[in-house]
């Protein structure tokens, strides 16, 4: 049985999303995402918060950050991956490309990846974690029915 792994990037200021798809999770590979995140946030700093991978802490992938001095890695605490913002934008990708889904073989995982990645991208807007503070009309209506 071969593995797929997607690769994702999610850039909070607008909600758009870079993925790619890989055979192994190793320094190539992420260093071929990390070139598509620069391709795709051509100004400024890159901030990657990152888990501690052995594909992220490679001496290759430190030698290739050094060539690219706009991208940092940020790395989140071990055994803290509840940390890791980007948790809820997975859970929409997933449930828009893998949700329901028989693969046959990986390019049919790479093409659902790219599908989903384009239909989420159409309806982006700007990333704010948590919930949406109530409405004055929900407290309204709380207030009413306790009393």
């Amino acid at each position: 049985m071969d593995k797929t792994w997607v690769y994702g990037g999610l850039r909070v200021a607008d909600g758009q999303a870079v993925t790619c798809t890989a055979a192994s999770r190793n320094s190539v590979n992420y260093q071929r995402f990390l070139e598509l995140g620069e391709a795709a946030n051509p100004a400024g700093d890159i901030l990657v918060i990152t888990d501690n991978l052995s594909s992220h802490t490679s001496v290759a992938t430190r030698t290739w950050l050094a060539d690219h001095p706009r991208i940092r890695q940020v790395f989140i605490p071990k055994g803290a991956c509840w940390l890791n913002l980007q948790e809820a934008w997975w859970r929409l990708f997933r449930r828009q490309a893998l949700a329901g889904q028989c693969f046959a073989d990986a390019a049919e995982i790479t093409l659902a990846a790219r599908v989903a990645t384009c239909q989420l991208n159409q309806r982006a807007r700007p990333w704010v974690w948590g919930r949406r503070p109530p409405s004055p009309r929900h407290r309204r209506r709380l207030f009413m029915y306790r009393l």
